[in-house]
């Protein structure tokens, strides 16, 4: 079955009409009828148009400044973020003392002697149980761990519990009951204590199982069984009867003479001594190691003149965009807050804190605001605010956040999500000529419609005219046929 729109059926006759005008008057009516309705909407089309063109360019333009912005703010970012602007701590001896910067700690001027005496060493236990297999059953129940202190490795009368209890329990049930489950289950509580199981010379698999380090950290082992399957859970027992895992090793603090100061710790992992600085002790030290840092002044430099490039790029794009006579987004809010606000960077506060004629803008360390509106590094003053500042130009490259005084790439991100807010922002902006764009379109798919109605209009009206004016030629032909008769009879 088919069926017909009216719209349809007028837009068919038109156009068979269209195909036999002009048969009558011997006028091309249907070329005469396009160039009526395309001069009537020509204007209007042309309006039209022009409207659709600038408002691509103007999206496209504000795309552009987006782009640019939050481009220029995550590059920032990621290069503070990396840890290559920020000073790195030294260690004269780095097979005894390992450095490197705590996450999110700025290391400042360091400079510490410090001599290893003792690492910290933590306790092991081993099961003696023998002929298992890493996969067979031992047991279910409970594992507890104790932790306190131990003065003889092996010896259960010189353990003493940490007052208040300081350990954990685990639930062993049959899909944990091997030495394979049971060392999973450990490691999955998180608690410090690790296991593996260990596959012996003979075949015998065994369960070893290590604590922290530090003084406090020997720990006990006490089971209770509910299954009766396996050799039970009685043989990770370290104490009292039943009692099938050897100890071994002492845990003890790790001590250290720091600027001829002694302190102990429970890790070898230390935080606490050197600001900003994390220490791994790998061995003991008959003399003296030295703790410094050093600031990365080449990084910070290039860092300087990358930033200037990126602004002066971004720089080219906004004047492009926002030119008064030019420009697609001229007299555009967002965009020309956004030229105000990046134009001012230079002069944003973006440290806090620091001594008196300390610098703490960009201006201050050399970078100038050239008459164009572009930037330039002043490398001499540059160099002298590195040489006599270097942790104030570093701390303007630290990683932080708000809008001043906490580095230049807070600062930056501050404008950029200030200046592309859906509220007020380009986005804001991005969205009302996307709807303009869709109003626009609608306005030219009805001024389509309009043109074909007209035509069709006009198609049916010339149609008539030309149909009469064929009756008309007929008649004619006619009675002129009818007088050339009368004349020849009359003759």
């Amino acid at each position: 079955m088919t069926t017909t729109t009216s719209t349809t059926s007028s837009v068919s006759s038109a156009s068979s009409i269209a195909k036999t005008l002009g048969a009558g008057s011997g006028i091309d009516l249907g070329a005469l009828v396009d160039s009526l309705v395309t001069n009537q909407f020509q204007l209007k089309n042309q309006q039209l148009s022009a409207q659709a063109d600038k408002l691509t360019a103007q999206i496209s333009g504000l795309a552009k400044l987006k782009s640019g912005i939050t481009g220029f703010a995550s590059a920032l970012q990621s290069l503070v973020k990396g840890g290559t602007l920020t000073g790195q701590p030294t260690t004269s001896n780095a097979s005894a003392i390992r450095t490197s910067v705590i996450p999110g700690a700025a290391v400042s001027t360091v400079s510490s002697s410090i001599v290893v005496n003792r690492l910290a060493t933590n306790q092991t236990a081993t099961t003696n149980a023998t002929g298992l297999k890493r996969g067979d059953t031992i047991g279910t129940g409970t594992i507890t761990f104790s932790f306190g202190t131990r003065a003889t490795p092996g010896d259960a009368s010189t353990f003493s519990a940490t007052s208040p209890a300081d350990g954990f329990t685990l639930d062993i049930t049959s899909t944990d009951g091997t030495l394979d489950g049971i060392a999973k289950k450990i490691n999955g509580a998180n608690k410090g204590v690790t296991a593996s199981v260990v596959t012996a010379a003979n075949g015998d698999a065994r369960l070893v199982i290590k604590g922290p380090t530090g003084a406090a950290k020997a720990f006990e082992i006490s089971t209770s069984d509910t299954g009766s399957s396996g050799p039970g859970l009685a043989i990770l027992n370290t104490s009292g009867s039943g009692g099938a895992t050897t100890i071994a090793g002492t845990p003890q603090d790790a001590e250290l003479v720091v600027d001829g100061v002694t302190v102990t710790r429970a890790s070898n992992s230390v935080t606490d001594l050197v600001p900003g600085v994390q220490l791994d002790l790998l061995q003991t030290t008959a003399s003296a190691v030295n703790i410094a840092s050093t600031v990365p002044t080449d990084a910070l430099n290039q860092a300087v003149k990358d930033v200037v490039d990126t602004y002066n790029e971004m720089h080219s794009v906004i004047v492009e965009q926002t030119n008064a006579k030019s420009g697609t987004l001229a007299g555009d809010g967002a965009s020309n807050q956004l030229a105000r606000t990046l134009a001012g960077i230079t002069l944003v506060p973006l440290v806090s804190g620091v001594p008196s004629g300390a610098p703490t803008t960009l201006a201050e360390i050399g970078v100038k605001t050239n008459r164009d509106g572009t930037l330039s590094v002043d490398q001499t003053q540059l160099t002298r605010a590195m040489t006599q500042w270097p942790e104030v130009v570093e701390a303007m490259f630290a990683d932080g956040t708000g809008a001043t005084g906490n580095g230049l790439s807070a600062a930056l991100n501050a404008i950029s999500t200030t200046t592309t807010s859906p509220t007020y922002g380009l986005d804001a902006t991005t969205a009302r000529l996307t709807q303009a764009q869709s109003d626009l379109a609608k306005a030219q798919d009805k001024a389509s419609s309009d043109a074909d109605a007209l035509r069709t209009r006009m198609t049916q009206q010339f149609s008539a005219m030309d149909a009469r004016v064929a009756a008309y030629k007929s008649t004619q032909a006619f009675l002129t046929q009818q007088i050339d008769m009368w004349t020849k009879s009359d003759n």
